[in-house]
């Protein structure tokens, strides 16, 4: 889409200055809205044409029974979706007793604008009807974050040139019809899935109340609105099973306008009666309506206001680059803000693809990022995770395990792949769960979250861990029969990424319960259980392949044919849509970035010389057929000397949706991808690493890039960092003295004293690696425009 010719580069904003109906459905998860709560997708006020209509709720889902051709113990025996729930973005506009709509009549002028410092969606359109009467739409609307349930948009009517009669129908509409699957297996969809069971209208008010059929959930959407408009303007409304309505009618002058600010909330729950889900919709949109659309749109800007001091990254060198990593960050934070106790989707709240679903993506890629920029969402989904112990702890059971085995896809909790070599196998996802816990406890140092939330979640995947593995003859711990991020492998034994993470999960559980003994009697774990946990995480087994002299993925792994790269055509990617799963399993193919994730987590387990080795092996086997796999590569490729490889797989990453590298934006944008954005710039081209709140840096700028410059919070204490191709500026905000290393050397930071340090060069000149042809990274070429050098957060 940025490579589109009617969308803009602007630092602060993306824009598209015409009307591409070929590419609608991309433009409607770009440009969509969401809290974390309620997701808006960017669909025309009007509803028509679209894409993908899609109005979603966390953790509002339909259960579907998953089928089997050959059933087997312990499979999941029912899914859950995401559904598309009452549309209360709709706006419906005659004019003239034609309707407004842009496939019929005359565009005269089309902009949409998404601002990511104010957190709004302007739209504006000059239109002709058939007959010639000429209007100007315009239309802001926001999904707040400081209201909770409430979504708002502000839309204005004005007549150009003659004198025009014009119907305004603000609507919410239940059931809308859903174009049909494209057959890829990552979308979703799911027609007619709500019920009604309660409607009304008053004045300029309704209301529509529904249920699901299968996963007992009540849903109320309620809407209010205040018209400023001519003397004669009439305002009548109505209200059928799916459908509430609320009609304005009047003439505009030419030059006159028609303004409606219209306020939708909602409400759901599984175990509030009927009443009970209607008030609390009813309450929201009461307090919105009382607050009023100006004062709504301030608290939008202060909120975001706040969030830009903490989590912008500037960039000087490519306008592009920088306008992505803005709209990731935006973005993520959306996913995620307002999700309190709830999970954050694989697609955010931006489209049902994925069918809605969390994934251990949520904690290795999306959490390490609002750790740093957004704390209290991390921790709200760490949260989630914690409440959902009990399903997690009987799926392990029943998988004949102790401990917790939290599910590889789910909405609610339970376990919802029925396809178990990519699913149950995926054990690992317990350990990134626990990475995340660290990850926040070590920023943060909230230990008040450590005692009531991390120690069982760091406990009871230890207990798994302890129950999986086993001692084989001679000593090591082994890790048997499990499926590592890489899905084009599966079912091996010890994959190098769950053992080093099981390591790191089984010492992290002993040293919390040791800061916390009552925590650990209230569990019932007593110091012989954490002294096997450490005598496991001390034995583990690292598989190493001496003749090549790298780390085979999993145990055997370099054994294995390689993939006939050669013989692969582009259009055969991604691979799953193409071959078989047993013959991509029983080939050295990486679907992702698998043993090299493990080096980009777990760096402290191997040498400089190994991961070279390794980053050059497995360059050559990764395919990227996963939208996961570029920060990391980004990553790597930056701390082993590969700058201008780093710099591509960091455009990968930003890319992801706004150049639909994927090929499935339409069904949402991919949270994680995004939150990728910041990591192969912070972790890459930084080189910031977290050892246990101790921070370093190794930064080195690809020539193309002359700046970056960020903020990094650890405990109370706010650091700057600006970075240039030749220096480093380390700049402590707030807080005590900080003790940080610059590449290798310490450096202690005292309150608004500047400590700058030259940059190094890379230890060596390697040959640049190979990637499988036809699958290397695209070269980034010469910025479309010159920028501006500009300061963190100027907005």
């Amino acid at each position: 889409m940025i490579n589109h010719p009617d969308f803009t580069v602007e630092p602060w904003c993306l824009r598209a200055v015409d009307l591409d109906l070929t590419v609608l459905a991309q433009t409607e998860s770009i440009f969509a809205l969401s809290n974390g709560h309620i997701g808006w997708r960017g669909n025309l006020d009007e509803g028509e044409p679209h894409g993908l209509p899609g109005t979603y709720l966390n953790g509002v889902h339909e259960l579907q029974t998953l089928p089997y051709a050959e059933r087997g113990y312990g499979y999941p025996e029912s899914g859950q979706t995401i559904i598309n729930v009452t549309n209360g973005k709709l706006i419906r506009l005659l004019v003239d007793d034609e309707p407004f709509d842009v496939t019929y009549g005359e565009v005269l002028a089309h902009e949409w604008r998404l601002d990511f410092a104010g957190g709004v969606l302007h739209r504006r359109t000059d239109w002709r009807s058939p007959a010639g009467s000429t209007v100007r739409v315009s239309s802001t609307r926001l999904v707040s974050l400081t209201q909770r349930a409430i979504g708002a948009i502000r839309y204005s009517v004005e007549a150009l040139g003659r004198p025009v009669r014009v119907v305004v129908q603000s609507e919410l509409v239940a059931n809308e019809e859903l174009p049909a699957s494209n057959g890829d297996p990552r979308a979703a969809a799911d027609q007619a899935p709500l019920i009604s069971r309660d409607h009304a209208a008053e004045g300029t008010r309704a209301g529509l109340v529904h249920a699901t059929a299968r996963s007992g959930l009540y849903i109320a959407a309620t809407m209010d609105h205040a018209v400023d408009g001519p003397s004669a303007t009439l305002v009548e409304s109505e209200s059928f099973p799916d459908l509430g309505r609320v009609t304005v009618t009047t003439e505009l002058q030419p030059g006159q306008r028609l303004r409606l600010d219209k306020f939708a909330a909602y409400g759901w729950s599984r175990t509030r009666s009927l009443p009970s889900v209607h008030a609390q919709a009813d309450a929201a949109l009461t307090a919105a309506r009382q607050t009023g659309w100006d004062s709504l749109l301030a608290e939008q800007r202060t909120y975001l206001d706040e969030f830009w001091t903490r989590a912008d990254i500037a960039l000087d060198g490519d306008p592009e680059i920088q306008q992505a990593v803005r709209f990731s960050l935006f973005h993520v934070l959306q996913s995620s803000a307002r999700a309190e106790g709830r999970a954050i989707p694989s697609k955010g709240l931006t489209g049902p693809g994925y069918n809605g679903h969390c994934f251990w993506d949520t904690e290795a890629y999306v959490l390490p990022v609002l750790t740093q920029i957004a704390p209290e969402a991390a921790a709200h989904t760490l949260r989630w995770r914690h409440s959902t112990l009990p399903l997690a702890t009987a799926r392990a059971a029943q998988l004949g395990l102790r401990g917790a085995a939290f599910p590889w896809r789910t909405i609610h909790g339970e376990e919802c792949s029925s396809y178990w070599p990519a699913g149950a196998a995926a054990f690992h996802i317990n350990a990134d769960i626990a990475d995340a816990v660290v990850r926040y406890v070590d920023t943060t140092a909230d230990q008040e979250f450590e005692r009531a939330v991390g120690c069982e979640l760091l406990a009871e995947t230890a207990r798994l861990w302890a129950s999986l593995g086993h001692d084989s003859p001679g000593g090591p711990f082994r890790i048997d029969g499990v499926t590592g991020p890489d899905e084009y492998s599966a079912v091996a034994d010890n994959n190098v990424y769950t053992n080093l993470m099981a390591q790191q999960n089984l010492r992290a559980a002993a040293d919390a319960l040791g800061r916390h003994p009552g925590v650990a009697r209230d569990l019932g774990i007593d110091e012989e259980e954490t002294a096997r946990w450490r005598d496991a995480a001390k034995r583990m087994y690292i598989p190493y392949d001496e003749a090549l002299a790298i780390h085979p993925q999993a145990d055997g792994f370099t054994d294995h044919q390689i993939w006939d790269f050669d013989a692969t055509a582009a259009d055969q990617y991604p691979l799953l849509l193409h071959f078989p799963y047993f013959d991509l399993y029983r080939k050295q193919v990486a679907k992702q970035a698998d043993l090299v994730l493990a080096m980009h987590r777990q760096g402290d387990a191997f040498t400089s010389d190994q991961k070279a080795r390794n980053f050059a092996y497995y360059e050559q086997l990764t395919v990227r057929d996963s939208s996961l796999s570029a920060c990391t590569q980004a990553v790597m490729a930056a701390e082993i000397g590969h700058t201008r490889l780093a710099y591509d797989y960091l455009a990968e990453a930003a890319l992801m949706d706004l150049e639909n590298l994927e090929h499935n934006t339409r069904d949402g944008l991919h949270i994680a991808a995004l939150a990728g954005s910041w990591i192969a710039l912070i972790e890459g081209l930084a080189g910031m690493r977290n050892h246990h709140g101790a921070l370093t840096f190794a930064p080195r700028l690809p020539d193309a890039l002359t700046r970056l410059a960020f903020t990094i919070t650890t405990g109370e204490q706010r650091l700057s960092v600006d970075i240039s191709a030749t220096a480093a500026t380390y700049t402590l905000k707030d807080g005590a003295p900080l003790h940080i290393t610059h590449h290798a050397q310490p450096v202690t930071l005292t309150s608004d004293k500047p400590i700058t340090r030259p940059i190094t060069t890379a230890p060596q000149t390697l040959p640049a690696p190979t990637q499988p042809h036809g699958r290397a990274p695209s070269r980034r070429s010469l910025p479309r425009r010159p920028e501006n050098r500009e300061p963190v957060s100027n907005r």
